[in-house]
């Protein structure tokens, strides 16, 4: 018989609550330049700030947001890369990087963070658009469709960098459970003849 020791008022110890932030920095970082473009842009149509100004602090920020989606915050929240390249050609090639390591998987509350506002924001500037065009600002415009295009690269590359990275995974899987399949089959050929044989005995 063996006893177990247990420390006094381990007990009554609660259980850790799960983390919702690994990299709580790059969620803000996330959040912050496309925030701070969007908050720019509709205080600098209210208080009246000139137009060059605005544009190129707008612009400086919406930059920012881009660089820091494709190359900081995606890589490290969801794991997920894209990467444009122009050929000299001029065609254009994809390639998508994804997370081989489940060990800095990111959590889920980030994961959910960063697709949120990838796909809000872009939503928040198509509605600008229609705003900027019916209330007839039209000098806005070209900041606005600046705002479309890079938010709009962002989701479409890390959309299609999404469906990659799983497609890739499940040829992934098959190759590997063939590869098993296969080579069980080559060190137990008894029952690739087993297989065979075993239609033909239930036809007769």
């Amino acid at each position: 018989m063996e006893d177990t020791v247990l420390d006094f008022g381990e007990e009554d110890t609660p259980p850790k609550p799960p983390v919702k932030y690994k990299h709580p920095g790059v969620c803000i970082a996330h959040l912050f330049f496309r925030s701070a473009a969007l908050i720019t842009y509709l205080l600098c149509g209210i208080l009246g700030v000139g137009f060059v100004t605005s544009f190129i602090v707008i612009i400086l920020l919406l930059s920012a947001d881009f660089w820091c989606v494709k190359n900081v915050t995606g890589r490290l929240l969801v794991g997920l890369r894209w990467i444009n390249r122009i050929k000299e050609d001029g065609s254009s090639v994809w390639e998508y990087e994804s997370r081989k390591d489940p060990s800095r998987v990111a959590t889920a509350f980030e994961s959910r963070l960063f697709w949120i506002s990838l796909i809000v924001f872009p939503l928040i500037w198509v509605f600008m658009l229609f705003s900027t065009i019916f209330g007839l600002k039209l000098q806005w415009l070209a900041v606005v469709i600046v705002a479309l295009i890079l938010n709009g690269a962002n989701l479409f590359g890390y959309v299609r960098c999404k469906f990659s990275s799983g497609k890739e995974m499940g040829s992934a899987a098959s190759s590997y459970f063939g590869g098993k399949i296969f080579s069980t089959l080559r060190s137990n050929p008894d029952l690739l003849v087993a297989a065979a044989t075993t239609p033909a005995t239930a036809a007769s």
